[in-house]
């Protein structure tokens, strides 16, 4: 089955679409597969305003996970990456999670009462990069704010929202799969598994599908952990209704599998792993696919 992708096209604001949407030719399987936070893409404008190396933010980013989880096209399933740096806008997070005190002339949006992350700096609009230091060396406008949430964010969930309506037209239950990486090495944790599923304690997804996809990784010689030290984020709560027929599972993949950590450059170890992850994504449609027969 040969994908169709979705070029980019030129608008307004830059040379880009806040997403990429990799569709099969045919939709053959109730699966969506779904990469927020492996974007790479910095515009002139926000890089004018630096504060830290740009490397510092690109170790913020789920490097190549797009790049991992892009053959799921191949197996029927619709694939949506976005393509802002996950520091330019956070998509997987509450568009209220915005910290005030980034803004000379006031938040973009109504904002929330500040939650742990905003307050760490890590919210919709994040304040500080991958070493914990601030990102910008002056305050946003508001107007630079609304353009990155009205055409970044409102643009990828739009995309998203549109590919699990399609999918409820035909199928009964459709999963869509969240994809992630992780720091192989995190303050205060040690003995990371390879692999860390999500799905908020069995409120985002049945748990037949995490099973099966827990068994899937096991099988394969990777370690796997269930809601610890991520049980699932934005998407997830946002998304997740398995009442409802939609079943959000969140996969964190601990990056010393695949990549150099410090450089962003990919290792020996990608190719291998793209390769695991081909025949789960394979497991994954049939399973969904059987669960709708």
């Amino acid at each position: 089955m040969k994908p169709v992708l979705d070029l980019p096209q030129p608008d307004p604001l830059n040379a880009t679409l806040s997403c990429r949407v990799l569709r099969p030719v045919t939709p053959a399987a109730p699966v969506i597969y779904a990469s927020p936070h492996s974007g790479a893409y910095y515009p002139t404008a926000m890089q004018s305003l630096l504060k830290v190396p740009l490397l510092d933010l690109r170790r913020t980013e789920d490097a190549f996970v797009d790049e991992l989880f892009q053959q799921a096209a191949s197996h029927g399933a619709t694939m949506i990456a976005a393509n802002y740096a996950r520091c330019y806008v956070d998509v997987n997070r509450d568009v209220r999670e915005l910290d005030e005190t980034m803004f000379a002339d006031g938040a973009p949006r109504t904002s929330g009462v500040p939650s742990q992350r905003v307050r760490a700096g890590l919210g919709c609009l994040p304040r500080v990069g991958a070493s914990g230091q601030h990102i910008y060396g002056a305050p946003l406008s508001r107007q630079a704010g609304a353009e990155r949430l009205d055409h970044v964010y409102d643009g990828y969930h739009r995309a998203l929202i549109g590919a699990l309506d399609e999918l409820k037209q035909t199928w009964a239950d459709i999963a869509l799969i969240d994809c992630h990486s992780m720091p192989s090495v995190q303050p205060g944790r040690s003995g990371l598994p390879d692999v860390v599923l999500g799905d908020r304690f069995g409120s985002s997804c049945t748990g037949k599908l995490t099973s099966r996809v827990e068994r899937a990784f096991r099988s394969r010689g990777l370690s796997v952990t269930r809601n610890a030290p991520y049980a699932g984020g934005y998407t997830t709560r946002r998304y997740g209704r398995p009442r409802r027929g939609v079943h959000v599972l969140q996969i964190e993949l601990n990056r010393a599998l695949y990549m150099d950590e410090r450089a962003v450059e990919k290792t020996a170890g990608f190719e291998p792993l793209r390769q695991v992850l081909a025949e789960i994504i394979a497991e994954i449609a049939a399973f969904m696919t059987a669960k709708n027969a």
